[in-house]
């Protein structure tokens, strides 16, 4: 069996690591810089292990980097596939790409590292047996210990307790018995023995559980109970070096996850957190690192590295950083002397960058370009400018991975731009740029991921680099940097984002699913998108064998980069109802291509960019409907409206000045979005109207809300008050009961059945009514298994002359993922009362 060298392992992780930073060349400040070097004298490191984004607790994460200067990592099981998101439309894996994002952004802050498995955030749970079931328990285990036989943590936090399941979401107490699990299975060689062919077995010192007042019910509960077996840290410390509280950092942190509203203000003074040992020794005192070597003695002949480290501490000179470089580079050098280790290669880098910024050091190296094709040539730009008076030479420049030598042998003299460009070829077989973690289908509950060392990395590693070599007081260093593309922009100036390898061409549907409500054809558009000059060959559109398109392709030719050409097909469905998938192709030469290119743009992550296949499902509906013209008013942002409009409806989106009671009486029904309630706080004052509304005989459908944050009170938010829970069913295909089989929204229309409850995705519902006034009639009833029949998933009242419908069913994915049943239901909601006036 041929080893990989561990080193080499290492040198690809925490390279692919280190190029996964923010786009723009960062430019540290003196204190900045101090603190950095602070870091490197402290050689221990802290594994966080929970679930999803936003799960982990950013106030114990920038203490141990910012106070404890530890090397810590967050771990979440899942990239938070299955959350909602308050700031845009992305849902499942575009917004597990999103949460990703978000989740570096925040470790860019409180300077933490960010790793995961291959988990999938597939929705709601209730318990780790049913997550484990659908996760695979031995796949995800063998994630968290490759994440720990790589990073090799000396302590290891868990957000959850691993013996309360049932109380929690059933990720959240499965993270828990993971990182209990792999605490000691990292350290036993016969557990997962094929990763011992990359790296080696890793037993970290202790664990710990992050416990709180949450898990005591109460904060008055947790002041009452005795804390004698736990350890207490302040991390309400106040860093004068940064000139920010750790809760300031940790909160600025928070605030990047902004899709799922985590924005926070933070606090200052003195805030206690605790933690629970689970296993290993207890430490004397609240040292978490006690009893574990964290200077550089841990390491052969790594004493005098600290010593030299310690001086550069010691004689730093905030005004001239640059005269702590010559230190630095011997201490680099016995570095890069030392055995190949873990702590070598993240010091080295650590080291590597502080020199460089004590040098003012700005390199880059952008194209003018955002993409490119494998094969394509692409120009270079590069800048070296050293804005101190230390000797640099800046001795060789190469392109990764095409080995693309540039003629750079040169003196960076003080202060003195340097300037430099190279043409360069892209290998044929260069990978596209996309989420590795998204290019093949995995089954629901993991990510597949056949690469290992791929697996637990928060980005794909960026392929095209630049490799330099600069002569530092006569010592050589090696560097490097991602290739990246810059432009200028007339209101943010200048701007980075990622450098993109594209195939030739792209082709979109323009929608992810066509409803079919009748026998007509209907128009099906193929955009295609050159991503190279001079493109020839054909379009066309699969389709199963039931279904009909026409014609059977269209030529195409295209001249420019960037050219767009739309192509219309007429799909027609078949007699009966029936689902089933279109492809987009276009065919160039002997190559067929059928991705679709989207991109993720918001101002708190870089320009993201996912290929995926182009397909689309069809469904032709037996599908009935009374009333055309319909009102919605957008909350956190769905794609209901566009479903709508598939089926046939008129629907008109409504803004805050034309909720009028004039306006209002053209619609058939207003269709209120999800948690227009918690985001929109106009609701409060259009509420009324939209009563007013109802009562003369408009139908209202509101869809789900959360129980906290809401701007009317749940008891005031309909006719007659109800209040929201927390009550959800989240297995999709749990049993449908009808309650009232011959109310009028069963029946007109359309006929609904329990069948029309089969096929729906993720879940039933959630966040239900669990109490509400007798008015109300409760249509439908579902219950996870286990549990009690939850019976708030529709409720309907008359009002005055009109219709009042509160409904926690999940039509905000099932409508957009074309599931029949979820059709025929709400065009009979929209149809109520119709059946007996016009």
């Amino acid at each position: 069996m041929t080893r990989t060298p561990f080193f080499l392992t290492l040198l690809f992780v925490f390279t692919a690591l280190l190029n996964l930073q923010a786009q723009m060349p960062e430019k540290l400040t003196s204190a900045e810089i101090y603190a950095d070097i602070q870091k490197l004298n402290f050689l221990g490191s802290a594994l966080y292990v929970a679930a999803h984004p936003d799960d982990e607790n950013t106030r114990l994460i920038s203490w141990l980097v910012n106070y404890r200067k530890a090397e810590t990592t967050y771990m979440s099981l899942t990239r938070g596939d299955g959350g909602q998101n308050l700031i845009g439309t992305e849902i499942e894996e575009l917004l597990g790409l999103l949460r990703t994002q978000e989740l570096l952004a925040a470790r860019r802050i409180d300077g933490g590292n960010q790793r995961f498995t291959r988990a999938n955030d597939f929705g709601y749970s209730k318990d780790p047996d049913e997550t484990f079931n659908i996760w695979g328990k031995k796949e995800i285990l063998s994630d968290a210990v490759w994440n720990i036989r790589n990073l090799q943590p000396d302590i290891i936090i868990n957000r959850f307790d691993h013996r309360t399941p049932g109380t929690t979401h059933g990720h959240h107490t499965a993270s828990a018995i993971i990182g209990l699990e792999a605490f000691s299975a990292a350290g036993d060689p016969t557990a997962f023995p094929e990763q011992l062919n990359y790296i080696n077995a890793w037993q970290p010192t202790r664990i710990f559980m992050n416990t709180s007042w949450w898990f005591y019910g109460s904060r008055e509960n947790f002041d009452k109970s005795d804390k004698s077996n736990l350890i207490s840290m302040d991390v309400g410390v106040y860093y004068p070096i940064l000139g920010k509280s750790n809760n300031e950092i940790a909160a600025l942190s928070r605030s990047q996850h902004k899709c799922q509203g985590m924005g926070n203000t933070g606090n200052r003074g003195s805030e206690d957190e605790y933690l629970e040992l689970l296993k290993g020794a207890m430490p004397k005192g609240n040292d978490l690192f006690e009893g574990i070597n964290t200077t550089w003695t841990r390491l052969k002949n790594g004493g005098p590295i600290g010593e030299i480290l310690a001086r550069v501490e010691a004689d730093f000179k905030f005004d001239k950083p640059y005269e702590s470089v010559p230190q630095l580079v011997k201490a680099a050098t016995l570095i890069q002397a030392l055995p190949d280790s873990y702590w070598k290669k993240v010091k080295l880098d650590d080291i590597r960058e502080v020199i460089k910024a004590c040098l003012a050091l700005y390199v880059e190296a952008v194209t003018s370009e955002q993409s490119a094709t494998p094969g394509q040539e692409v120009k270079v730009n590069m800048e070296f400018t050293n804005r101190s008076p230390i000797e640099v030479t800046l001795e060789s420049v190469s392109f990764l991975p095409m080995n693309a030598e540039v003629e750079a042998n040169r003196k960076l003299e003080n202060n003195k731009e340097n300037k430099l460009e190279k043409t360069v070829t892209l290998p044929l077989d260069i990978p596209l740029t996309n989420p590795y973690w998204l290019n093949e289908k995995g089954p629901l509950g993991r990510y597949k991921v056949t690469d290992q060392l791929l697996r637990g990395l928060p980005e794909t590693p960026h392929n095209f680099k630049m490799a330099y070599v600069l002569k530092i007081n006569g010592i050589p260093l090696e560097f490097e940097e991602t290739v990246v593309y810059k432009f200028r922009d007339p209101v943010a100036g200048e701007v980075f984002n990622p450098f993109e390898i594209t195939p030739p061409v792209s082709a979109e549907l323009n929608e992810e699913v066509y409803i079919f409500g009748g026998h007509e054809p209907q128009k099906v558009q193929v955009t295609v998108k050159a991503g190279k000059n001079d493109i020839q060959g054909t379009v066309e559109l699969c389709y199963g064998k039931e279904w009909k398109v026409e014609p059977l392709n269209y030529p195409l030719q295209m001249t420019q980069k960037g050219e767009e050409q739309t192509f219309t097909f007429m799909v027609t469905p078949p007699e009966e109802q029936n689902e089933d998938f279109l492809l987009p192709m276009v065919r160039i030469g002997e190559e067929a291509y059928t991705k679709e290119k989207i991109t993720i743009d918001y101002d708190h992550i870089p320009l993201q960019t996912v290929f995926r296949d182009a397909s689309a499902k069809v469904v032709h509906i037996d599908l009935r409907k009374a009333g055309d013209n319909v009102a919605y008013i957008m909350g956190a942002g769905d794609k209901v409206p566009t479903a709508l409009h598939q089926i046939g409806y008129n629907v008109t989106m409504l803004e805050d000045g034309d909720i009028t009671p004039e306006n209002l009486k053209k619609f058939d029904a207003v269709i209120v979005g999800i948690r227009a309630y918690n985001t929109n706080d106009r609701i409060k004052f259009q509420n009324p109207k939209l009563l007013e509304y109802v009562k003369n005989g408009g139908t209202l459908i509101v869809q789900y809300n959360t129980s906290r944050g809401t701007n009317v009170p749940s008891n005031e938010m309909g006719p007659y008050p109800f209040e929201l829970s927390r009550d959800r069913v989240t297995v999709e295909d749990a049993e449908m009961r009808l309650l009232a089989p011959q109310h009028e929204v069963l029946n007109f229309p359309n006929k609904i059945t329990t069948d029309d409850f089969k096929g729906w995705i993720q879940e039933h519902g959630l966040y239900y009514p669990d109490k509400w006034d007798e008015k109300y009639t409760a249509i439908l009833s579902s219950n996870d298994p286990g549990e009690d029949p939850k019976d708030g998933g529709l409720l309907v009242a008359k009002y005055g002359e009109g219709y009042y419908i509160y409904t926690g069913l999940s039509f905000f994915r099932e409508l957009p993922a074309g599931v029949p049943g979820a059709f025929r239901l709400f065009a009979n909601m929209i149809s109520i009362g119709k059946q007996t006036r016009p």
